[in-house]
């Protein structure tokens, strides 16, 4: 066959002595595959399974306000045709992708003849709501991203969980140990804890500029008698006519010597 110098085509030759028993396989056909799963665009709403978009939606509805008299539940999300094509988005610098409209439903119940038991149905509201844009997978397996052609390559994912270390000393020039603990989500924002030098904690969201932890802890509903109340010992006492009384709490008198007679509610001398 005569190969002309417009088709660009490269001539394979193979020098095997043995015959190919299994054909080379479609290596792009998995992503592919994976992507559709994934989007389920040609598939009815009715018939989508709980994987992909769909389970990201699934996951995040409903939502209930804090009263628990409004909800919004997800009904089925439609994907548009894209505007342009692959070729159009690469000559002027677009996105290949498709718009992702939702369709949700509002309920009110009625607060006066809802109970806990069972609500009231109010008013019901329903409608279609644009949610953004989600990248195509172009024929070759890649994407069209602001005109550019890029492909998905794997990436490592820290394992969820909290962690603990410390900076083996190498910080501060008096070789102290600052330790440090790091709460990774399996969803959202990374938490690290962390001491400088002079024992002050901090923390940080995402790896930022850190903020004193009382920060935190204020913010998640804390006053500050309630976070000294964890760091300090309290000492209950009721006054009597004869003196005072204190609560008996044997734990703190271990290995403690005590400095008066301590007594029962007869007034015999225990110790």
């Amino acid at each position: 066959m005569a190969y002309s110098y417009t088709e660009r085509k490269r001539i394979r030759k193979s020098f095997g002595k043995r015959d190919s028993v299994l054909e080379v396989p479609y290596l792009l056909q998995m992503q592919k595959d994976a992507y559709t799963a994934f989007l389920q665009a040609d598939m009815a709403p009715q018939k989508r399974t709980i994987e992909g978009l769909q389970a990201a939606f699934d996951s995040a509805f409903p939502i209930v306000s804090h009263n628990g008299f409004v909800e919004m539940k997800f009904i089925e999300y439609n994907l548009a045709k894209p505007a342009f094509d692959v070729r159009e988005c690469q000559t002027r610098g677009l996105t290949f992708a498709s718009a992702v409209r939702a369709k949700v439903q509002l309920i009110i119940y009625d607060r006066e003849s809802s109970t806990p038991q069972s609500k009231v149905v109010k008013e019901v509201k329903e409608q279609e709501v644009y949610m953004g844009e989600v990248p195509l997978m172009t024929d070759k397996g890649s994407f069209i991203i602001n005109g550019t052609e890029r492909v998905i390559v794997s990436q490592l994912h820290r394992s969820p969980g909290v962690f603990f270390e410390h900076d083996k000393g190498k910080t501060h020039s008096s070789g102290k140990l600052l330790f440090s603990a790091r709460i990774i989500p399996y969803r959202g924002s990374w938490l690290d804890f962390e001491f400088d030098p002079k024992d002050v904690l901090y923390f940080r969201v995402d790896r930022r500029r850190k903020m004193p932890v009382t920060i935190l802890l204020k913010a998640i509903g804390l006053t500050p008698e309630t976070i000294l109340a964890n760091f300090f010992v309290n000492d209950n006492f009721r006054l009597m006519d004869s003196g005072a009384m204190l609560e008996f709490v044997p734990e703190r008198l271990r290995g403690e010597v005590a400095r008066f007679d301590i007594t029962d509610k007869s007034g015999k001398v225990v110790v």
